[in-house]
Protein backbone atom coordinates (compact mmCIF):
# COMPACT_ATOMS: atom_id res chain seq x y z
CA UNK A 1 0.00 0.00 0.00
CA UNK A 2 0.88 3.38 -0.60
CA UNK A 3 2.42 5.35 2.66
CA UNK A 4 0.54 8.80 2.81
CA UNK A 5 1.22 11.70 5.37
CA UNK A 6 -2.10 13.26 6.11
CA UNK A 7 -1.46 17.10 7.26
CA UNK A 8 -4.39 19.03 8.78
CA UNK A 9 -4.09 22.84 9.07
CA UNK A 10 -6.46 25.07 10.46
CA UNK A 11 -7.67 27.64 8.39
CA UNK A 12 -5.77 30.85 7.87
CA UNK A 13 -3.52 31.51 5.11
CA UNK A 14 -0.52 31.51 7.38
CA UNK A 15 -1.55 28.09 8.78
CA UNK A 16 -1.91 26.76 5.43
CA UNK A 17 1.24 28.23 3.67
CA UNK A 18 3.05 26.57 6.57
CA UNK A 19 1.94 23.05 6.31
CA UNK A 20 2.06 23.09 2.66
CA UNK A 21 5.76 24.24 2.88
CA UNK A 22 6.02 20.98 5.43
CA UNK A 23 4.54 18.44 3.01
CA UNK A 24 6.72 19.87 0.04
CA UNK A 25 9.77 19.63 2.70
CA UNK A 26 8.66 16.06 3.22
CA UNK A 27 8.35 15.18 -0.52
CA UNK A 28 11.78 16.45 -2.03
CA UNK A 29 13.87 14.91 0.63
CA UNK A 30 11.26 11.68 1.05
CA UNK A 31 9.71 11.53 -2.46
CA UNK A 32 8.01 7.96 -2.07
CA UNK A 33 5.59 9.29 0.13
CA UNK A 34 2.49 11.09 -0.79
CA UNK A 35 0.79 14.04 1.03
CA UNK A 36 -2.91 14.88 1.68
CA UNK A 37 -3.49 17.89 3.03
CA UNK A 38 -7.46 18.46 5.08
CA UNK A 39 -9.03 21.53 4.35
CA UNK A 40 -11.90 23.41 5.56
CA UNK A 41 -13.40 26.59 3.69
CA UNK A 42 -14.95 28.84 6.39
CA UNK A 43 -17.80 31.06 6.24
CA UNK A 44 -15.33 34.16 7.68
CA UNK A 45 -12.46 35.88 6.16
CA UNK A 46 -9.20 34.12 6.80
CA UNK A 47 -7.47 34.82 3.60
CA UNK A 48 -8.17 33.99 0.51
CA UNK A 49 -6.84 30.12 -0.42
CA UNK A 50 -8.37 28.84 -3.69
CA UNK A 51 -5.61 30.41 -5.93
CA UNK A 52 -3.21 29.48 -3.56
CA UNK A 53 -4.20 25.59 -3.63
CA UNK A 54 -4.56 25.81 -7.09
CA UNK A 55 -1.13 26.88 -7.62
CA UNK A 56 -0.06 23.98 -5.49
CA UNK A 57 -1.86 21.56 -7.10
CA UNK A 58 -0.31 22.08 -10.79
CA UNK A 59 3.38 22.71 -9.16
CA UNK A 60 3.49 19.55 -6.60
CA UNK A 61 1.10 16.19 -7.74
CA UNK A 62 2.65 14.19 -5.07
CA UNK A 63 0.03 17.04 -2.77
CA UNK A 64 -3.37 16.45 -2.47
CA UNK A 65 -5.90 18.41 -1.05
CA UNK A 66 -9.03 16.80 0.34
CA UNK A 67 -11.80 19.50 1.04
CA UNK A 68 -13.88 18.66 4.16
CA UNK A 69 -17.69 19.83 4.22
CA UNK A 70 -17.84 22.89 6.18
CA UNK A 71 -20.14 22.41 9.09
CA UNK A 72 -23.09 25.40 9.86
CA UNK A 73 -21.87 27.31 13.23
CA UNK A 74 -24.74 27.11 15.65
CA UNK A 75 -24.63 31.01 15.86
CA UNK A 76 -24.47 34.21 13.55
CA UNK A 77 -21.13 35.32 12.67
CA UNK A 78 -21.74 38.56 14.79
CA UNK A 79 -22.39 36.51 17.90
CA UNK A 80 -18.58 35.64 18.00
CA UNK A 81 -16.39 37.41 19.86
CA UNK A 82 -13.14 36.99 18.31
CA UNK A 83 -11.65 34.80 15.58
CA UNK A 84 -10.08 31.94 17.82
CA UNK A 85 -13.53 31.90 18.81
CA UNK A 86 -15.00 31.07 15.39
CA UNK A 87 -12.36 29.32 14.69
CA UNK A 88 -12.26 26.74 17.81
CA UNK A 89 -16.03 25.99 17.31
CA UNK A 90 -15.84 25.52 13.48
CA UNK A 91 -13.20 22.79 14.46
CA UNK A 92 -14.94 21.19 17.13
CA UNK A 93 -17.34 20.56 14.79
CA UNK A 94 -15.99 19.38 11.87
CA UNK A 95 -14.43 16.36 13.82
CA UNK A 96 -16.66 13.58 12.15
CA UNK A 97 -15.85 14.74 8.89
CA UNK A 98 -11.89 14.49 9.81
CA UNK A 99 -12.91 11.04 11.30
CA UNK A 100 -14.85 10.18 7.68
CA UNK A 101 -11.66 11.40 5.82
CA UNK A 102 -8.92 9.86 7.64
CA UNK A 103 -11.24 6.19 7.59
CA UNK A 104 -11.71 6.62 3.51
CA UNK A 105 -8.13 7.43 3.07
CA UNK A 106 -6.59 4.44 5.54
CA UNK A 107 -9.17 1.78 2.99
CA UNK A 108 -6.29 2.94 0.10
CA UNK A 109 -3.20 3.69 1.87
CA UNK A 110 -0.92 3.15 4.83
CA UNK A 111 -1.44 6.27 6.77
CA UNK A 112 2.02 6.88 8.78
CA UNK A 113 0.84 9.38 10.98
CA UNK A 114 -1.35 12.80 11.07
CA UNK A 115 -0.57 16.03 11.88
CA UNK A 116 -2.61 18.91 13.09
CA UNK A 117 -2.55 22.23 14.25
CA UNK A 118 -2.74 23.79 17.65
CA UNK A 119 -6.30 24.72 16.82
CA UNK A 120 -7.19 21.05 15.65
CA UNK A 121 -6.70 19.55 18.57
CA UNK A 122 -10.39 18.36 18.46
CA UNK A 123 -8.45 15.59 16.19
CA UNK A 124 -6.08 13.79 18.65
CA UNK A 125 -9.06 12.04 19.96
CA UNK A 126 -9.80 10.84 16.77
CA UNK A 127 -6.74 10.04 15.65
CA UNK A 128 -6.10 7.89 18.63
CA UNK A 129 -9.65 6.18 17.79
CA UNK A 130 -8.40 5.03 14.56
CA UNK A 131 -4.83 3.99 15.71
CA UNK A 132 -3.05 6.80 14.18
CA UNK A 133 0.47 8.73 15.15
CA UNK A 134 -1.09 12.03 16.02
CA UNK A 135 1.78 14.91 15.87
CA UNK A 136 0.96 18.70 15.99
CA UNK A 137 2.87 21.42 13.74
CA UNK A 138 3.39 24.24 15.86
CA UNK A 139 3.20 27.37 12.72
CA UNK A 140 4.27 29.71 15.31
CA UNK A 141 7.76 30.35 17.50
CA UNK A 142 10.02 28.09 19.37
CA UNK A 143 9.57 30.58 22.52
CA UNK A 144 6.06 30.26 21.25
CA UNK A 145 5.52 26.67 22.10
CA UNK A 146 7.44 26.72 25.29
CA UNK A 147 4.81 29.34 26.70
CA UNK A 148 2.43 26.81 25.27
CA UNK A 149 3.36 24.09 26.91
CA UNK A 150 4.12 25.51 30.39
CA UNK A 151 0.70 27.51 30.19
CA UNK A 152 -0.83 24.47 32.28
CA UNK A 153 1.17 25.04 34.75
CA UNK A 154 0.63 29.13 35.00
CA UNK A 155 -2.77 28.05 35.23
CA UNK A 156 -2.44 25.92 38.07
CA UNK A 157 -0.07 28.53 40.09
CA UNK A 158 -1.60 31.69 39.41
CA UNK A 159 -4.87 32.32 40.42
CA UNK A 160 -5.78 36.11 38.62
CA UNK A 161 -6.07 37.29 35.80
CA UNK A 162 -3.17 38.06 33.85
CA UNK A 163 -5.23 41.29 32.82
CA UNK A 164 -5.32 42.40 36.02
CA UNK A 165 -3.04 45.79 36.69
CA UNK A 166 -0.99 43.95 39.51
CA UNK A 167 0.14 41.02 37.31
CA UNK A 168 2.84 42.63 35.67
CA UNK A 169 5.62 40.67 34.58
CA UNK A 170 6.33 36.55 33.86
CA UNK A 171 9.29 35.49 34.87
CA UNK A 172 8.90 32.32 35.11
CA UNK A 173 8.45 30.28 31.89
CA UNK A 174 11.45 27.99 31.35
CA UNK A 175 13.97 28.96 28.10
CA UNK A 176 11.56 32.57 27.80
CA UNK A 177 13.34 36.12 29.22
CA UNK A 178 10.85 38.00 31.34
CA UNK A 179 7.63 38.66 29.77
CA UNK A 180 5.39 42.14 30.40
CA UNK A 181 2.13 40.10 31.42
CA UNK A 182 0.39 42.51 28.81
CA UNK A 183 2.25 41.29 25.95
CA UNK A 184 0.92 37.26 26.69
CA UNK A 185 -1.31 36.19 23.56
CA UNK A 186 -4.72 37.94 24.05
CA UNK A 187 -6.54 34.12 24.97
CA UNK A 188 -4.41 34.03 27.90
CA UNK A 189 -5.17 37.30 29.40
CA UNK A 190 -8.30 36.50 30.84
CA UNK A 191 -8.94 33.24 32.51
CA UNK A 192 -12.89 34.04 32.91
CA UNK A 193 -13.10 34.16 29.13
CA UNK A 194 -14.10 31.31 26.46
CA UNK A 195 -10.69 31.42 24.37
CA UNK A 196 -8.98 30.84 27.50
CA UNK A 197 -10.74 27.46 28.29
CA UNK A 198 -9.92 26.82 24.54
CA UNK A 199 -6.16 27.47 24.95
CA UNK A 200 -5.98 25.63 28.33
CA UNK A 201 -7.71 23.10 26.77
CA UNK A 202 -5.03 22.91 23.60
CA UNK A 203 -2.04 23.90 25.38
CA UNK A 204 -3.02 20.48 27.97
CA UNK A 205 -3.82 18.48 24.86
CA UNK A 206 -0.11 19.24 23.11
CA UNK A 207 2.07 17.03 25.25
CA UNK A 208 -0.04 14.21 24.65
CA UNK A 209 1.07 13.73 21.22
CA UNK A 210 3.28 11.37 19.61
CA UNK A 211 5.33 14.39 18.71
CA UNK A 212 6.13 18.26 18.19
CA UNK A 213 7.34 20.03 14.75
CA UNK A 214 8.19 22.98 15.23
CA UNK A 215 8.72 25.61 12.52
CA UNK A 216 12.25 26.93 13.75
CA UNK A 217 15.59 26.71 13.79
CA UNK A 218 17.87 25.61 17.06
CA UNK A 219 19.96 28.54 16.65
CA UNK A 220 17.27 31.13 16.53
CA UNK A 221 15.83 30.01 19.53
CA UNK A 222 18.05 27.86 21.06
CA UNK A 223 17.45 29.02 24.68
CA UNK A 224 13.72 28.04 24.67
CA UNK A 225 14.54 24.75 22.51
CA UNK A 226 16.66 23.28 25.27
CA UNK A 227 14.01 23.70 28.03
CA UNK A 228 11.52 22.19 26.24
CA UNK A 229 13.76 19.14 25.02
CA UNK A 230 15.13 19.20 28.78
CA UNK A 231 11.37 18.72 29.96
CA UNK A 232 11.60 22.08 31.85
CA UNK A 233 8.08 23.23 29.88
CA UNK A 234 5.67 20.15 30.74
CA UNK A 235 7.25 19.32 34.94
CA UNK A 236 4.23 17.37 35.62
CA UNK A 237 4.62 15.14 32.89
CA UNK A 238 6.05 14.11 29.87
CA UNK A 239 7.47 16.19 27.27
CA UNK A 240 7.06 14.12 23.51
CA UNK A 241 10.03 14.33 20.82
CA UNK A 242 10.35 17.95 19.29
CA UNK A 243 11.61 18.82 15.85
CA UNK A 244 12.54 21.56 14.73
CA UNK A 245 12.77 21.47 10.80
CA UNK A 246 12.31 24.93 9.81
CA UNK A 247 12.45 27.60 8.46
CA UNK A 248 9.97 26.56 5.83
CA UNK A 249 9.57 29.69 3.46
CA UNK A 250 6.71 29.79 0.82
CA UNK A 251 7.83 29.28 -2.64
CA UNK A 252 5.09 29.66 -4.35
CA UNK A 253 4.57 32.29 -6.54
CA UNK A 254 1.19 33.65 -5.24
CA UNK A 255 2.56 32.92 -1.60
CA UNK A 256 -0.57 35.13 -0.03
CA UNK A 257 -3.36 34.28 -2.04
CA UNK A 258 -4.39 37.28 -2.27
CA UNK A 259 -4.13 37.51 -6.44
CA UNK A 260 -1.78 39.66 -6.97
CA UNK A 261 -1.12 39.36 -9.99
CA UNK A 262 -0.49 42.61 -11.77
CA UNK A 263 -0.08 44.48 -8.41
CA UNK A 264 3.11 42.10 -7.69
CA UNK A 265 4.61 42.77 -11.15
CA UNK A 266 4.25 46.37 -10.39
CA UNK A 267 6.06 45.84 -6.60
CA UNK A 268 9.11 44.30 -8.38
CA UNK A 269 9.42 46.44 -11.03
CA UNK A 270 9.49 49.25 -9.13
CA UNK A 271 12.32 47.84 -6.78
CA UNK A 272 14.43 46.97 -9.35
CA UNK A 273 14.34 50.58 -9.72
CA UNK A 274 15.36 51.16 -6.67
CA UNK A 275 18.49 51.67 -4.58
CA UNK A 276 20.01 48.49 -2.52
CA UNK A 277 18.64 48.04 0.93
CA UNK A 278 16.88 51.71 0.63
CA UNK A 279 13.26 50.59 0.62
CA UNK A 280 11.22 50.23 3.95
CA UNK A 281 8.40 47.34 3.16
CA UNK A 282 5.31 47.84 5.35
CA UNK A 283 2.96 44.89 5.60
CA UNK A 284 0.41 43.13 8.17
CA UNK A 285 -0.78 39.79 7.34
CA UNK A 286 -4.29 38.55 5.73
CA UNK A 287 -5.81 40.20 8.85
CA UNK A 288 -3.65 43.09 9.54
CA UNK A 289 -5.81 46.24 9.13
CA UNK A 290 -6.11 49.91 10.74
CA UNK A 291 -8.61 52.43 11.00
CA UNK A 292 -8.34 55.26 8.34
CA UNK A 293 -6.71 57.70 11.36
CA UNK A 294 -4.04 54.89 12.00
CA UNK A 295 -3.72 55.02 8.34
CA UNK A 296 -2.75 59.10 8.10
CA UNK A 297 -0.38 58.68 11.17
CA UNK A 298 1.21 56.00 9.09
CA UNK A 299 1.28 58.16 6.20
CA UNK A 300 2.41 60.93 7.66
CA UNK A 301 5.22 59.57 9.36
CA UNK A 302 6.61 57.45 6.14
CA UNK A 303 6.67 61.08 4.57
CA UNK A 304 8.89 62.88 7.27
CA UNK A 305 10.88 60.19 7.52
CA UNK A 306 12.29 60.34 4.45
CA UNK A 307 12.74 56.96 3.36
CA UNK A 308 11.56 55.30 0.01
CA UNK A 309 8.63 52.73 0.77
CA UNK A 310 6.66 50.14 -0.36
CA UNK A 311 3.56 50.02 1.62
CA UNK A 312 0.60 47.27 1.48
CA UNK A 313 -3.13 49.19 2.65
CA UNK A 314 -6.13 47.32 3.28
CA UNK A 315 -9.67 48.55 3.89
CA UNK A 316 -10.47 49.80 7.24
CA UNK A 317 -12.30 47.30 9.34
CA UNK A 318 -15.82 47.51 9.33
CA UNK A 319 -17.91 49.32 11.45
CA UNK A 320 -20.69 47.40 10.86
CA UNK A 321 -20.52 43.99 13.52
CA UNK A 322 -22.36 41.78 11.10
CA UNK A 323 -19.73 42.35 8.25
CA UNK A 324 -16.18 41.81 11.23
CA UNK A 325 -15.38 38.49 10.10
CA UNK A 326 -15.90 39.30 6.35
CA UNK A 327 -13.36 40.01 3.55
CA UNK A 328 -13.02 43.77 3.38
CA UNK A 329 -13.17 45.31 -0.44
CA UNK A 330 -10.32 47.31 -1.98
CA UNK A 331 -9.30 50.27 -0.37
CA UNK A 332 -10.01 53.98 -1.67
CA UNK A 333 -6.33 54.75 -1.43
CA UNK A 334 -7.02 59.17 -2.54
CA UNK A 335 -9.68 59.10 0.49
CA UNK A 336 -7.73 57.10 3.03
CA UNK A 337 -4.56 58.53 2.74
CA UNK A 338 -3.62 62.62 3.96
CA UNK A 339 -4.30 64.90 0.99
CA UNK A 340 -1.50 64.80 -1.80
CA UNK A 341 0.38 62.27 -0.23
CA UNK A 342 0.39 59.68 -2.99
CA UNK A 343 1.80 62.94 -5.82
CA UNK A 344 4.39 63.81 -2.73
CA UNK A 345 5.66 60.67 -2.37
CA UNK A 346 5.42 59.32 -5.45
CA UNK A 347 9.35 59.50 -6.48
CA UNK A 348 10.17 57.44 -3.14
CA UNK A 349 7.26 55.59 -2.30
CA UNK A 350 5.02 52.76 -3.62
CA UNK A 351 1.38 52.32 -2.42
CA UNK A 352 -0.03 49.16 -3.19
CA UNK A 353 -3.97 47.96 -2.63
CA UNK A 354 -4.29 44.30 0.06
CA UNK A 355 -1.87 42.54 -1.23
CA UNK A 356 2.01 42.35 -2.26
CA UNK A 357 4.10 39.06 -3.48
CA UNK A 358 5.54 39.41 0.29
CA UNK A 359 8.57 36.88 -0.02
CA UNK A 360 9.15 38.09 -3.70
CA UNK A 361 9.73 41.78 -1.91
CA UNK A 362 11.61 40.75 0.95
CA UNK A 363 14.17 38.74 -0.97
CA UNK A 364 14.59 41.81 -2.90
CA UNK A 365 18.17 43.53 -2.48
CA UNK A 366 16.40 47.05 -2.76
CA UNK A 367 14.52 46.04 0.35
CA UNK A 368 16.37 47.38 3.57
CA UNK A 369 13.47 47.37 6.64
CA UNK A 370 10.43 45.61 7.12
CA UNK A 371 7.61 46.89 9.56
CA UNK A 372 5.94 43.89 10.30
CA UNK A 373 2.87 42.78 12.52
CA UNK A 374 5.02 40.06 13.45
CA UNK A 375 3.29 36.91 12.35
CA UNK A 376 5.59 33.56 12.60
CA UNK A 377 5.52 33.40 8.70
CA UNK A 378 6.74 36.91 8.29
CA UNK A 379 9.14 37.00 10.70
CA UNK A 380 10.47 34.00 9.14
CA UNK A 381 10.58 35.19 5.66
CA UNK A 382 12.39 38.24 6.80
CA UNK A 383 15.29 36.27 8.95
CA UNK A 384 15.72 34.27 5.67
CA UNK A 385 16.13 37.20 3.74
CA UNK A 386 18.21 39.12 6.36
CA UNK A 387 15.95 42.08 6.44
CA UNK A 388 15.89 43.66 9.81
CA UNK A 389 12.13 44.52 11.50
CA UNK A 390 9.88 47.10 13.00
CA UNK A 391 7.87 45.07 15.34
CA UNK A 392 4.38 46.19 15.38
CA UNK A 393 2.25 43.23 16.38
CA UNK A 394 -1.82 43.08 16.11
CA UNK A 395 -3.32 40.25 16.66
CA UNK A 396 -3.12 36.89 18.23
CA UNK A 397 0.50 35.87 19.82
CA UNK A 398 2.14 38.95 18.33
CA UNK A 399 2.96 41.15 21.48
CA UNK A 400 4.54 38.24 22.87
CA UNK A 401 6.11 37.61 19.17
CA UNK A 402 7.56 41.45 19.41
CA UNK A 403 9.12 41.09 22.68
CA UNK A 404 11.14 37.56 21.48
CA UNK A 405 12.15 38.92 18.74
CA UNK A 406 13.23 42.63 20.16
CA UNK A 407 14.50 41.06 23.89
CA UNK A 408 15.91 37.74 22.65
CA UNK A 409 16.49 37.52 19.37
CA UNK A 410 17.51 40.76 19.05
CA UNK A 411 16.22 41.00 15.09
CA UNK A 412 14.06 44.05 15.64
CA UNK A 413 13.12 47.16 16.75
CA UNK A 414 10.26 48.00 18.79
CA UNK A 415 7.19 50.54 17.69
CA UNK A 416 5.45 51.62 20.46
CA UNK A 417 1.83 52.69 20.78
CA UNK A 418 0.63 55.67 22.49
CA UNK A 419 -1.75 55.64 25.31
CA UNK A 420 -4.54 56.05 23.25
CA UNK A 421 -3.60 52.64 20.92
CA UNK A 422 -2.09 55.00 18.08
CA UNK A 423 0.78 54.53 16.44
CA UNK A 424 1.77 58.64 16.17
CA UNK A 425 3.17 59.92 13.09
CA UNK A 426 6.21 60.94 15.33
CA UNK A 427 6.98 57.03 16.21
CA UNK A 428 6.77 55.60 13.20
CA UNK A 429 9.12 58.46 11.59
CA UNK A 430 11.48 57.77 14.75
CA UNK A 431 11.80 54.34 14.33
CA UNK A 432 12.12 53.83 10.44
CA UNK A 433 14.99 56.14 10.51
CA UNK A 434 16.58 54.66 13.83
CA UNK A 435 16.14 51.51 11.55
CA UNK A 436 17.78 52.41 8.02
CA UNK A 437 20.03 55.49 9.46
CA UNK A 438 21.57 54.53 13.30
CA UNK A 439 23.66 52.38 14.74
CA UNK A 440 21.26 50.76 16.59
CA UNK A 441 19.30 49.70 13.00
CA UNK A 442 23.14 48.38 11.82
CA UNK A 443 23.65 46.44 14.88
CA UNK A 444 19.73 44.98 14.30
CA UNK A 445 21.22 44.28 10.24
CA UNK A 446 23.95 42.56 11.51
CA UNK A 447 22.03 40.50 13.78
CA UNK A 448 19.46 39.40 11.34
CA UNK A 449 22.02 38.66 8.87
CA UNK A 450 24.38 36.54 10.64
CA UNK A 451 20.76 34.48 11.29
CA UNK A 452 20.45 34.28 7.44
CA UNK A 453 23.45 32.11 7.52
CA UNK A 454 22.62 30.02 9.97
CA UNK A 455 19.01 29.43 8.44
CA UNK A 456 21.06 28.64 5.60
CA UNK A 457 23.27 25.48 7.77
CA UNK A 458 20.13 24.65 9.35
CA UNK A 459 18.55 23.86 6.02
CA UNK A 460 21.72 22.20 4.42
CA UNK A 461 22.26 18.44 4.00
CA UNK A 462 23.71 17.83 7.64
CA UNK A 463 22.38 20.87 9.62
CA UNK A 464 19.96 20.71 12.36
CA UNK A 465 16.99 21.11 10.78
CA UNK A 466 17.26 18.16 8.31
CA UNK A 467 18.99 15.94 11.09
CA UNK A 468 15.75 16.67 12.45
CA UNK A 469 13.24 15.68 9.38
CA UNK A 470 15.61 12.57 9.17
CA UNK A 471 14.70 11.36 12.51
CA UNK A 472 11.09 12.50 12.08
CA UNK A 473 10.59 10.02 9.32
CA UNK A 474 12.67 7.31 10.76
CA UNK A 475 10.19 7.28 13.45
CA UNK A 476 7.33 7.09 11.30
CA UNK A 477 8.96 4.40 9.12
CA UNK A 478 8.65 2.69 12.15
CA UNK A 479 5.38 3.02 12.57
CA UNK A 480 4.19 -0.49 14.21
CA UNK A 481 6.40 0.50 17.17
CA UNK A 482 3.62 3.84 17.79
CA UNK A 483 0.57 1.26 16.59
CA UNK A 484 1.55 -0.81 19.54
CA UNK A 485 1.99 2.05 21.69
CA UNK A 486 -0.46 4.28 23.71
CA UNK A 487 1.55 7.62 23.48
CA UNK A 488 -0.86 9.05 20.33
CA UNK A 489 -3.84 8.40 22.64
CA UNK A 490 -5.81 11.12 24.35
Amino acid sequence: MESVLVLYPSPGMGHLISMVELGKLILKHYPSNSVTILTITPAFDTGATADYISGVSSTTPSITFLHLPTPPLPQPLSSYTSYPALTSELLALSNPNVRHALQSISRDSAVLAVVIDFFCTPALAVAGELNIPAYYFFTSSGTGLALFLYFPTLHRKNTQRFRDANVNTVHEVPGLPPVPAADLPEPLLDRSSKDYESFLYYATHISKSAGIIVNTFESLESEAVKAICNGLCVPDGTTPPVFCVGPLISTQGGERGGGGGGGGKECLRWLNSQPKRSVVFLCFGSLGVFSEAQLKEIAVGLEKSGQRFLWVVRHPPSKDKSRRFLAPPDPDLDSLLPDGFLDRTKDRGLVVKSWAPQVAVLSHNSVGGFVTHCGWNSVLEAVSSGVPMVAWPLYAEQRFNKVMLVEEMKVALPLEESKTGIVTAAEMEKRVRELMETEKGFNVRNRVTAMKEEAKVAMSDSGSSLVALDKLMKSWSQKQIFLDSPRGLV
